[in-house]
């Protein structure tokens, strides 16, 4: 009599996962590197512009009409705000000096403030609020009525023929306006220290001299081309990026103020390092 031959046990049956459990594993990967196209996308928008702006034919009536827009929109403000900004730095940096016993150097400490670093930051951030925004807004509504494909598809390049002569305008419009609110913040600072906190119009100026030397009007100005470049770019890479319709529009054109301010802060950080390191102080 044989043995019973051993039963195996049923091996449980082998199932492929359906399409729809393995797309969220596959959007995972995509969605983590969405910043990153952003990023390669906008740099590329950068790129794109840089090299068309010296191509022909340059668009200079649309340059003119962006440029005399831009102006409009930010002069009035930028002066205003520079005042309170003059006064601000004025005020403090006069606390501060009289705290430490340099009321001599209040007029030279409080005037590179203004130069170096409020300046630039006030016209980048008026241009990215009011013309970047507007900018945003109008090839947003380009964009969802199908004029820039229509563009497209007779030839014209969009980015030519209306992204150049924005980012150009913002980038003019900065490099003047920047002139504009140093001369105002000064002008408002030296009010304010003499007049509330009884400097002497003398010192005031020797400091000044002593202290400040032309590189420092060279990085202001630089600061305000380069942060006019982001303005523009940013605005005219969300404005040309859509989604969702008009409401679309709308968040676009809250992102391009976000984004174009966090950059500009940073890029503010890089380049006030950079010039620290390579141009010495007077007297240095």
């Amino acid at each position: 009599m044989t043995a019973p031959l051993p039963v195996r046990p049923p091996e449980p049956p082998t199932t492929t996962p359906a399409p729809e459990d393995r797309a969220p594993r596959q959007r995972q990967p995509a969605r983590l590197l969405a910043p990153l196209r952003e990023t390669g996308k906008l740099f590329a928008l950068a790129a794109a512009v840089s090299r068309a702006i010296f191509r022909r034919p340059f668009q200079v009536r649309e340059f003119i009409e962006q440029f005399w827009f831009v102006a409009s929109v930010t002069i009035l403000p930028a002066a205003l705000v520079s005042i309170p900004f003059g006064a601000v730095i004025a005020l403090q940096v006069g606390s501060l000096t009289e705290q430490l016993g340099a009321q001599s150097f209040t007029g030279g400490a409080s005037v590179l403030a203004v130069i170096q670093q409020a300046s630039p930051l006030i016209v980048a951030l008026l241009i990215s609020g009011a013309a970047g925004s507007a900018i945003c807004a109008d090839l947003g509504s380009r964009k969802i009525r199908e004029e820039l494909d229509a563009m497209e598809v007779m030839g014209v390049s969009p980015v030519q023929r209306l992204v150049v002569p924005r980012v150009l305008a913002t980038m003019f419009v900065a490099v003047l306006l920047n002139g504009l609110v140093s001369v105002v913040g000064t002008l408002g600072g030296y009010f304010f220290n003499v007049v509330m906190q009884d400097g002497t119009p003398g010192a005031y100026l020797a400091s000044f001299s002593a202290l400040a030397q032309l590189p420092d009007l060279y990085i202001g100005e630089l600061k305000a081309l380069i942060f006019g470049f982001i303005a523009g770019i940013v605005a005219a890479y969300r404005g040309l990026n859509p989604r969702g319709g008009p409401k679309g529009v709308g968040d676009a054109v809250n992102q391009s103020v976000v984004i174009t301010f966090m950059l500009l802060f940073f890029v503010n950080m890089v380049l006030t390092a950079i010039y620290l390191q390579i141009v010495p102080p007077k007297g240095g």
